[in-house]
């Protein structure tokens, strides 16, 4: 078993030379850079932050979205003996200070001009500052450029630089992942090479991944789940990497580069839902009539070959068919090579993941957290269980304290947070648990439940505990729902704040006359709100008297991670979202 990252790359380069392990679109082509000459660039990157006197123990941010410049420099100063520190590139430049304060890092990579430009500002905040190095080639600033640094004179020969980085022990620091900050200052979880390495080689003892998988990257590899599943892992086993453009190109790269397998977070799995539908709500009857067809049939399906059962001969006769004439369509739009997607990063809804199965798209769901590298649980190919998070992977162990709070130890709980100590000490016991700040379940089977996080509990007035994020999830399952937030600590009953699905209700004016100056007015409208408590009326039969939302108010806008209530994986700030909307709140409350 391979114990340390450098291991795990210098094996693949000699394995795979000439394979390509990572992708990059140049044009209308993804470029390949194969296995080999990611080795030359990744020595070459690494000798020239040698000659910037990098040495073990160093820290190095590195801000910037998804590009084989941000692999190259990762792998460089990790093989260095560096500590990589990644920096999210949606930060802002007094979030982004936050980190660089905390890691003090002696060299900074930057994607372009911009990103350069905001670290000049952090530095500006910090009154001290690091060398940068750009990206790009053509840099208006007087950042070196990855080209330049490659280029530099140095007394580390490339022999040298591998005996180096193979003799790195597994409990050396090979990272601090900071954690997204949505209870307070991010923290720098310390991740050894032997925390991940154990992670991968127990993710890899459940999950059916190899060389001949292309990943199409498009998460944040800023994010513990891309780091570790969708570049160090990817890199372990030889297998090809692509990085998407943007979000926007996501459909044109899938179709190029024909993925096997994609990690991503409920919200993308759920946008794809909504926009196969809403395209199905404009269709002609019959086409419209066939696809429901489909999906009632391939939801049957599912849950007959998930429970073991015999599919009856009529079923498997109907979803042959079917099939053939919706599923192979919707596969095709994924490049038509998909063998799992797995999500991470949030609870993914159930219906989200009978949608995907019904057409014969597996979602994968795991479970895990940044101080855990990151895979505590997971489903697994052959038996989901959907609702859960799976089962522990080798190695790790799962227990549920008194108060419902799920605690895990092994080798993949990180070594503590980066000159936090006193944190340390309040996250992981003297007994090495880890309490996740999850409330959870585990069944007769041992597959774990998420039912809620410990401190976004809500404490009602009469003294009863509702967990808030069932019940946004039951919101978010409407059709016209696109997000809610619940509230009610001290309250008589929970309250909420719901971003409806805009395009939804303009056409649902426009086909009704409802006529409207802008977005505000539309909210304001007594039809749309009447259509809208039609819908929370709904989840209310669901849920006990106690749980029930007593009021809820229409926002203009959605969350996003640039006006803050989002955290770069997509989680919502509740304590953003209760500063912001803090009138809005206290009214519905009175």
């Amino acid at each position: 078993m391979l114990d340390t990252l450098p291991k795990a790359l210098f094996q693949s380069i000699d394995q795979y030379g000439d394979k390509p392990a990572l992708m990059y679109r140049e044009g209308k082509e993804f470029v390949p850079i194969s296995y080999r000459q990611l080795g030359e660039r990744v020595y070459r990157c690494a000798a020239g932050l040698w000659a910037l006197d990098v040495r073990p123990g160093d820290r190095i941010c590195i801000l910037s979205d998804n590009c084989p410049e941000w692999a190259i420099a990762d792998w460089a100063s990790i093989c260095l003996g560096a500590i990589s520190a990644p920096i999210y590139p949606t930060l802002t430049s007094a979030q982004a200070a936050e980190i660089l304060a905390d890691a003090e890092p002696k060299v900074v990579f930057a994607r372009d001009d911009k990103q350069i430009n905001k670290l000049h500002e952090a530095f500006k905040i910090l009154k001290f500052g690091a060398r940068i190095v750009s990206f790009e080639k053509n840099s208006s600033t007087d950042a070196v450029t990855l080209e330049q640094l490659s280029g530099m004179a140095s007394d580390l020969d490339e022999a040298t630089f591998r005996r180096r980085a193979l003799e790195i022990a597994p409990s050396e620091i090979a990272t601090f992942i900071y954690t997204s900050g949505t209870t307070g200052e991010p923290k720098g979880a310390m991740l050894s090479h032997s925390n991940l390495m154990s992670n991968i080689e127990a993710s890899l003892q459940v999950l059916p991944v190899d060389h001949n998988d292309t990943l199409l990257s498009f998460l944040p590899l800023s994010h513990v789940f891309e780091r570790m599943a969708g570049h160090f892992l990817a890199m372990r086993i030889g297998a090809t990497v692509a990085y998407a453009e943007s979000m926007f190109t996501l459909s044109s790269d899938m179709l190029s580069v024909r993925p096997t397998a994609m990690l991503a977070v409920p919200r993308f799995y759920g946008s794809i839902m909504d926009r196969i539908l809403s395209s199905v709500a404009d269709s002609p009857g019959l086409r419209k009539a066939l696809f429901y067809r489909a999906l009632e049939v391939g939801k049957q399906y599912s849950e007959q070959w998930r429970n073991g059962q015999h599919t009856p001969f009529f079923l498997g006769l109907q979803h042959k068919l079917l099939d053939k004439l919706v599923g192979e369509k919707i596969r095709a739009r994924t490049g038509g090579r998909i063998r799992f997607f797995a999500s991470g990063g949030a609870a993914l809804p159930r219906d989200v993941a009978e949608f995907f199965h019904a057409f014969g798209l597996l979602i994968v769901e795991g479970y895990g957290l940044t101080e855990t590298s990151p895979v505590i649980t997971i489903n697994t190919v052959e038996a989901p269980r959907f609702g859960t998070v799976g089962k522990p992977i080798p190695g790790v162990e799962v227990r549920i304290a008194d108060d419902g709070e799920i605690l895990s130890r092994g080798p993949h709980i990180m070594r503590g947070y980066y000159n936090k100590p006193e944190a340390t000490a309040e996250a992981i016991d003297k007994d090495g648990w880890f309490h996740t700040g999850d409330i959870g379940e585990l069944d007769a089977d041992g597959y774990l439940r998420i039912t809620d996080r410990k401190k976004d509990l809500l404490v009602l007035a009469n003294g009863k505990n509702v967990a808030p994020q069932p019940i946004e999830n039951l919101l978010r399952s409407s059709e016209l729902i696109q997000e809610a937030a619940l509230f009610g600590d001290g309250m008589s009953q929970p309250i909420a704040l719901i971003i409806p699905d805009f395009e939804r209700i303009k056409k649902h004016a426009h086909d009704h006359q409802i006529v409207f100056a802008n977005l505000h007015e539309l909210i304001e409208n007594e039809q749309i709100e009447a259509l809208i408590k039609a819908e929370v009326d709904r989840a209310n039969r669901q849920l006990a008297d106690y749980q029930r939302v007593r009021r809820f108010r229409l926002l203009p806008e959605p969350f996003s991670i640039e006006t803050g209530e989002l955290t770069p994986t997509l989680k919502v700030k509740r304590r953003v979202v209760l500063q912001k909307y803090a009138a809005i709140i206290n009214e519905m409350a009175s």
